[in-house]
């Protein structure tokens, strides 16, 4: 398959990595500083999938400077922030199929107004991967198989289960659902109850699990998603929020008790957040119903008043 891999930070490299080393004809678009170390000796992959390099040229600054047009297969691994810019310059290449790899709500909904329903792939991502140095990628750890699919049934499920299985026999496990949309949300409510407090407080979840007052607040921010989605119409995984919550503390939370969150990671090196994508379009859709978030909306207000700061110092 011909691929090109939009942004090429951690989840792309190893998205692009894997896919080259299978054998596929892989472009990818990233930052110049990360792409120039790629190009000059290749790309080096260390953690838990093994020890690999792989030969990877065809890397760029931008989607003007690829020397090929079309494409079986992009794979979309950009911030959340960045989905509609990267949608607009995407239109510039005729691609039969656009994955998303990508966090929190709303990247399915920009995405397939862009390019139609039968075009984009929804995905929920749950390994993790980071850049030690430019030209580097380790893959840390892995809790589930990439989910893949499409929640409008727009796309042939025999097409999708093709394209779960070339990403596994790459060797990135991936498997098809049709409930891809309530896997992504399961992470939503994941993410949004630990992430930004993990971040304000620059702590572990394991810590934010175990201070009463802590539990106190993730308990209120799952409450009002279950409200929110209910109102909305969006289906869950999980009958109430007292049936997740006991599920939260008791499974999820323990296997990754010393994890700090990634949006700890981003306001410390000084970079913008993808809180508008989780507790934010919380709050957005809970106006959109008529359901108040005020644990919600404070969360974010919180958030972004860090993120302004650090970059003001």
């Amino acid at each position: 398959m011909r691929i090109l891999i939009y942004g090429l930070g951690a989840l792309g490299s190893a998205f692009a990595g894997f896919l080259k080393k299978a054998g596929h004809e892989v472009y990818a678009i990233g930052r110049k500083r990360l792409i120039n170390p790629i190009k000059e000796s290749g790309l080096k992959i260390t953690g838990i999938w093994g020890e690999h390099k792989v030969d990877l040229k065809e890397v760029y600054g931008n989607i003007k400077e690829l020397p090929v047009k079309d494409f079986d297969f992009v794979i979309l691994t950009v911030k959340s922030y960045d989905t509609e810019r990267a949608l607009e310059d995407l239109k510039k290449v005729p691609f039969k199929y656009l994955l998303l790899a990508q966090n929190g709500y709303g990247n399915y909904e920009k995405a397939t107004k862009v390019f139609g329903k039968e075009k984009v792939i929804l995905s929920r991502v749950i390994f993790g991967a980071k850049i030690p140095k430019p030209g580097e990628v380790e893959i840390t750890v892995i809790a589930d198989d990439v989910v893949i699919g499409n929640p409008d049934r727009a796309i042939d499920e025999r097409e999708l289960q093709r394209l779960a299985h070339i990403l596994t026999e790459a060797g990135i496990p991936t498997r098809y659902s049709p409930d891809v949309y309530k896997y992504l949300w399961d992470k939503i409510l994941y993410n949004s109850a630990l992430n930004p407090l993990g971040a304000l407080l620059e702590t572990n979840y394991g810590t934010l699990a175990k201070l009463p007052e802590t539990r106190k607040i993730m308990d209120k921010i799952i409450e009002e998603i279950f409200k929110v989605c209910k109102t909305k119409g969006i289906e869950l995984f999980h009958r109430s929020a007292e049936e997740y919550k006991k599920l939260f503390y008791e499974k999820l939370i323990p296997p990754t008790a010393e994890h700090f969150p990634s949006m700890y990671w981003d306001i410390k090196s000084g970079k913008r957040t993808e809180i508008d994508a989780l507790n934010g379009a919380i709050v957005r859709l809970g106006k959109e119903v008529g359901i108040p978030t005020p644990v919600n909306e404070t969360i974010t207000d919180l958030i972004k008043a860090k993120e302004k700061l650090k970059l003001q110092r």
